[in-house]
């Protein structure tokens, strides 16, 4: 997801992201995922604080503008979904 330049800095990315969070556990999405360029602090941030953690780094994973590009892999579990899931909160076997 991606805020306009001029809009940057008024809460709207973290009003995005909390909508698209609460539109997840509604619809039964236990893990959201997430692909950020490593410079892109502001979006790790935000992510971050809204309860993503950083799971890893793929290394020169795809091109952009002919440079060979890193991402930060995060995610956020669900406190809600898999807790009162039966089927989600113990392993299939």
């Amino acid at each position: 997801m991606y805020v306009a330049a001029d809009a940057r800095g008024r809460g709207i990315g973290k009003r995005l992201l909390e909508a698209v969070i609460a539109s997840a556990e509604q619809h039964g999405v236990w893990t959201l995922q997430g692909a950020t360029f490593p410079e892109n602090t502001a979006s790790i941030r935000l992510q971050l604080a809204c309860g993503f953690r950083i799971v890893g780094r793929r290394e020169r994973i795809a091109q952009h503008n002919g440079r060979w590009r890193d991402t930060v892999l995060t995610e956020r579990r669900s406190s809600v979904i898999g807790v009162t899931d039966s089927k989600l909160a113990t392993p299939s076997g």
